[in-house]
């Protein structure tokens, strides 16, 4: 009963509201004895374990996002070494990982969403990956925030597809169709050895913003499809490891590859938690 009374409390929400003005208070240095108590009361909600960060007092930080998208102290998530080893690029939770069916990729129970749909309804940027392989990532609110590089890649481009700003937890997933195709989310596309990959930043209710290393934060615009091409010196390179992006609040990461690309660990499970930088996959 909590289940459905909570979806339909997301349906009825007006999402980007909402979310717009949590992201301004997020990024908000006015008020620093207010954002002194959000901070604390949040690590203690959420059991954030600031013993990690490069800062750990919690009230050195101007805004509650410089708090949330903290860097961490180096060596604290060490990177897998191996040519053919593929890290987990976030902290957080899998959700799914197996293989694009078709079209279709697994969401959870009785649920699943269009590939085509979620890469920008772009046929010929689905082509490559047309019963690929994928991995859905949920961070919570107490994880990490960066997002990293799961293998080395050079940038070729990024697409902004507005939409939706659901909840992306697990509740959401098991009772909103085609959830992560809906939502808002910026979709980053890099040339790999193994072929193309598709990093799938999934925007979510109360997400402020996201952000990107190379363009930092992606304004929606009009309402359209945004397409950015990268070519020549703009096609910037990634080492493995390497921090690729940022969520201002928790969200959702879907790594997407070409079929036989890589070979999922088998200790990678949904369900288990991850943590950046550990050995998540083996390229063929």
């Amino acid at each position: 009963m909590f289940d459905k009374l909570f979806v339909l409390s997301q349906y009825l929400t007006p999402q980007l509201a909402v979310s717009r003005l949590a992201g301004r208070f997020a990024d908000s240095e006015g008020s620093p004895a207010l954002k002194d108590r959000v901070v604390k009361w949040f690590i203690g909600r959420y059991g954030v374990d600031m013993s990690e960060a490069a800062e750990p007092d919690p009230t050195a930080y101007a805004s509650f996002n410089a708090f949330f998208t903290r860097a961490l102290k180096p060596g604290v998530r060490p990177i897998a070494e191996g040519e053919k080893t593929l890290v987990s690029p976030v902290d957080g939770k899998i959700s799914q990982l197996g293989q694009v069916t078709g079209d279709r990729v697994f969401q959870a129970k009785g649920q699943s969403f269009s590939l085509n749909e979620l890469l920008g309804d772009n046929l010929q940027r689905t082509e490559a990956f047309s019963e690929g392989e994928f991995a859905t990532i949920y961070l919570a609110p107490s994880d990490y925030h960066r997002i990293h590089m799961p293998m080395a890649g050079k940038l070729r481009e990024m697409v902004h597809i507005p939409g939706k700003l659901f909840s992306v937890n697990p509740v959401t997933a098991e009772h909103v169709p085609n959830l992560f195709a809906r939502n808002e989310r910026v979709v980053c596309i890099f040339d790999t050895d193994a072929g193309p990959m598709a990093m799938v930043l999934v925007g979510a209710m109360i997400v402020g913003s996201v952000e990107t290393t190379w363009s930092g934060v992606v304004v929606p615009g009009n309402g359209l499809v945004t397409d950015f091409q990268y070519e020549g010196e703009q096609a910037r390179e990634f080492a493995k490891g390497e921090e690729m992006g940022r969520f201002r609040l928790g969200s959702t990461v879907i790594m997407v590859m070409p079929k036989g690309a890589v070979s999922w660990k088998e200790n990678q499970v949904a369900g288990k938690t991850v943590r950046m930088g550990e050995a998540f996959g083996e390229l063929a």
